[in-house]
């Protein structure tokens, strides 16, 4: 099974009974092996032409009921697991849209990690392994709320970081190149073995995450959202964009690629999100597993015996 990467195709999303909305996938996706300019390629503020949020609403609760049925039956074939890596810049949206996107899945089936600073223990280890202990099982969904990657964005921004991991000097030398190789061969080692893995790069403008930090300023209820790390970060916005646009021409593949999806409207994000992640179910043609005759004889004889009890 493989994800469809053809850049021109047309996805069509069924708002109501009387509109549909079309998006090219070259609108949200990277094409793998094709170059992208982050800045001139994706718009922070595309939503399709689409401008209705209560329909968008609509549509964003039938795609929540159909990840739910799908997770089911991922659940019970226990054959895939799926896997969702959000990265974006602070005030993007990450969390509104895992809670938004996921809100009728089975807890029971579906894992949030959420991937800060290393501990001294991840630091005594190498850069994936705290990933690899937290990858779904099979039949279950993981998401990765900020991920490995941060590996090749914070550390590439703030290459000052690299001192606490302790590499040798002679790994130092073209590092992030490196580090772009053994992601691409560790998502493709995931893919062969049955975890699908999808990426999502929550694309917010630097005028959008103003008026959002700003919210959470003038709003007492949101006074916690907001660090002074994150002011910290926003100097360092176009070193940031360049990691991003470096490490997205260099990981989209076609058994992992990226989806850079407009955050400057909510709403958006989470349709766009949520149909993404239905679709790449579907197409893995989920089934119950089918019993056996025996096992169908056993069942009907266990119904003569409740029947039984009258």
């Amino acid at each position: 099974m493989g994800l469809d990467i053809n850049p021109d195709k047309k996805v069509t999303m069924q708002i109501d009974e009387d509109s549909e909305l079309e998006l090219r996938v070259k609108h949200i996706m990277v094409p793998p092996g094709h170059k992208i300019s982050l800045h001139k390629d994706y718009d922070p503020a595309f939503t399709a032409n689409f401008k209705n949020k209560k329909a968008a609403s609509k549509k964003l609760a039938a795609n929540i009921a159909e990840l739910a049925e799908y997770q089911d039956i991922l659940y019970a074939q226990d054959t895939y697991a799926l896997l969702i890596v959000f990265q974006a810049m602070d005030a993007a949206g990450k969390d509104g849209a895992i809670k938004h996107v996921m809100s009728g899945v089975n807890p029971q089936g579906c894992q949030v990690f959420s991937f800060k600073a290393p501990s001294a223990e991840d630091l005594d280890h190498d850069y994936l392994w705290r990933s690899m202990k937290c990858l779904p099982e099979r039949g279950r969904i993981g998401i990765f709320n900020r991920s490995y990657y941060e590996e090749v964005l914070v550390v590439r921004v703030h290459p000052e970081l690299l001192e606490h991991e302790k590499l040798p000097s002679s790994d130092r030398q073209h590092l992030w190149k490196r580090r772009y190789d053994q992601i691409n061969a560790f998502e493709k080692y995931l893919f062969e073995n049955g975890i699908i893995v999808l990426k999502f790069f929550l694309n917010v403008s630097k005028d959008e995450q103003k008026k959002r930090f700003l919210d959470r300023i003038d709003h007492p209820e949101k006074n916690w959202k907001f660090s002074t790390a994150d002011i910290k970060e926003r100097g360092f916005w176009d070193d940031y964009q360049a990691a991003y646009e470096d490490c997205l021409n260099h990981t989209s593949t076609e058994w992992a690629p990226w989806f850079v999806v407009p955050a400057d409207s909510k709403w958006f994000t989470r349709l766009a999100v949520s149909e993404i992640i239905a679709r790449a179910l579907k197409r893995l043609n989920l089934r119950y597993p089918e019993v056996d005759e025996q096992r169908r004889q056993e069942l009907q004889e266990i119904r003569k015996q409740l029947e039984a009890e009258g």
